[in-house]
């Protein structure tokens, strides 16, 4: 083989390589539909809880506002995930024309998504294990010992992500 053929090779094989991140763009598509479920979720929560406000204890009600915590949560961290995402790994979204563009997106590189991913996990968990202490009679000693092993995992995790990231952000420099 020429090395004119190989060129064209390599560069035809790198096209193709490039292009193929194309198809990431469906999975984010599909991230932003499943936003839309998480909503009806909320709402159909949001509904329970103000059907029951007065009838409900306080604790109910607590739990209640934080299950729609823990939503809202989720769809946040949808928008950071389809957001970054897409503008990591697929093409650069053009915000010019929004004038309400939040600053963070477009800014949020693959080191951050995955702090932000971990640390919205951790906040989730947390609100898990909160709506457990609520109820904590209805939970037993050994579900309670692994929601905060768990927990805890998780936050670990979280705090060896940011000091190898910030570990190498400084090793880079």
């Amino acid at each position: 083989m020429s090395d004119s053929q190989s060129g064209k090779l390599e560069k035809a094989l790198e096209t193709a390589i490039f292009a193929s991140r194309w198809i990431l763009a469906p999975f984010y598509l599909g991230l932003a539909i499943s936003i839309v479920i998480v909503f009806i979720k909320f709402i159909g929560e949001l509904i329970h809880l103000a059907a029951h406000a007065f009838s409900s204890t306080e604790s109910e009600v607590i739990l209640g506002v934080l299950a729609l915590v823990d939503l809202t949560l989720m769809g946040s961290l949808l928008i950071i995930v389809i957001f970054s995402g897409y503008e990591n790994f697929v093409s650069k979204i053009d915000h010019s024309g929004h004038k309400d563009w939040p600053e963070w997106m477009g800014t949020i590189d693959f080191s951050g998504l995955k702090l932000k991913l971990l640390s919205s996990i951790v906040a989730i968990s947390a609100i898990q294990l909160l709506k457990q202490f609520m109820s904590i009679q209805n939970v037993s000693e050994r579900e309670i010992f692994w929601l905060v092993v768990v927990h805890v995992v998780f936050v670990v995790s979280s705090v060896l992500l940011a000091l190898s990231d910030r570990i190498s952000g400084k090793a880079s420099h």
